[in-house]
């Protein structure tokens, strides 16, 4: 029998370009406005890097009116079965889905609606061979995160429920997948014991914010500024492709909510 395909095996991925606005995108911690140029800088890098690694990359146009919108991964989720249309948790960026919906719809045959009245974002979710992880935090709901199960079981994907720790916006601000058994994680959120399943891969103290990497194909994609997280990978044996991501982490950004990835089979390539 052929072996399943890796789940970080992709050829298709969406991103949306920056927006003048992106200046003024949602933070929790305010470290300063990034600069659109800055912004601007590191978005082209990462669909360079992209490209490199072997993917096709439909860019979105930019949407002026919702300064988050770069971050493509939060309003909506997409597989090779199939997309899903996600509803966020800010109240500022829960119309971005009606934007990336026609697109979505454009490019599979299956695009299903998240039922109810909860709220989740992508940037929750973890995509790994066993299952999908959905975090709950003050972006994904219990309600929200329900749904989602019901909408996955639909592409046939097995999906759990999981703790995100507290003070941490998103699930994959402390995690990533390095490969279909190891995970990369950050102390607080391996204590947990949600990746007991996993190797576990602990990001060196100070660098937490390195725990946001993405694993695409052959390479793992780490943010530029976290030197010793990026030898540690390295020494591993893992290919890392360094990215910036100084601006972009002033808006409570990483690597993965960038874009949207999947492994297209033949609509579209």
């Amino acid at each position: 029998m052929p072996q399943p395909r890796p789940v970080y095996e992709f050829n298709s991925i969406i991103v949306r370009t920056p927006s003048q606005s992106v200046v003024n995108g949602l933070r929790a911690d305010d470290r300063g406005n990034p600069t659109f140029e800055g912004v601007k800088a590191e978005h082209d890098a990462y669909i360079g890097a992209m490209r490199e690694a072997g993917v096709k990359v439909t860019v979105l146009p930019a949407l002026e009116a919702f300064p988050d919108s770069i971050f493509v991964e939060d309003p909506a989720l997409v597989f090779t079965e199939g997309a899903i249309l996600l509803r966020p948790g800010a109240a500022t960026r829960v119309n971005e889905t009606k934007e990336i919906e026609p697109a979505l719809r454009e490019m599979f045959d299956t695009v299903l609606d998240l039922p109810g009245t909860g709220y989740a974002d992508g940037g929750d979710v973890l995509t790994t061979r066993e299952s999908v992880m959905i975090g709950l935090s003050a972006r994904t709901d219990k309600a929200g995160a329900e749904a989602l199960r019901s909408c996955l079981d639909r592409l046939g994907r097995k999906s759990e429920i999981v703790a995100t720790p507290e003070g941490v916006l998103h699930f994959k601000t402390d995690c990533s997948l390095l490969d279909d058994e190891t995970v990369l994680s950050t102390n607080r959120l391996a204590r947990s014991g949600v990746f007991e399943k996993f190797r576990q891969v602990i990001i060196p103290e100070g660098e937490e914010a390195a725990a946001n990497a993405l694993r695409v194909n052959d390479v793992v994609m780490v943010g530029a500024d976290f030197p010793r997280t990026i030898e540690m990978l390295d020494k591993a044996g893992y290919k890392v492709v360094p990215l910036k991501t100084t601006e972009i982490g002033k808006i409570d950004a990483g690597l993965s909510c960038m874009s949207l990835r999947w492994f297209n089979c033949g609509k579209g390539v």
